[in-house]
């Protein structure tokens, strides 16, 4: 969410390329046979940027508060 506000909201900086930047990893597709059953789980990916890590720290931050 934090990263869909700084790109609609934030002008075309330096700044907003770097918080914005996103690292990708995937898995899969994961194919799982068993006897009677059989699925396929993916691709999982997972996509990190800098504002998630703010995200964490905000959350984390809320929660210690309330314990």
């Amino acid at each position: 969410m934090l990263t869909q506000l700084s790109v609609s909201f934030l002008p075309e900086s330096p700044a907003k390329a770097f918080l914005t930047m996103s690292v990708e990893a995937s898995v899969g597709p994961l194919a799982i046979d068993l006897l009677v059953f059989a699925f396929t789980i993916g691709p999982l990916i997972l996509s990190l940027n800098v504002l998630t890590f703010v995200g964490i720290a905000i959350v984390a931050f809320i929660v210690r508060s309330w314990m």
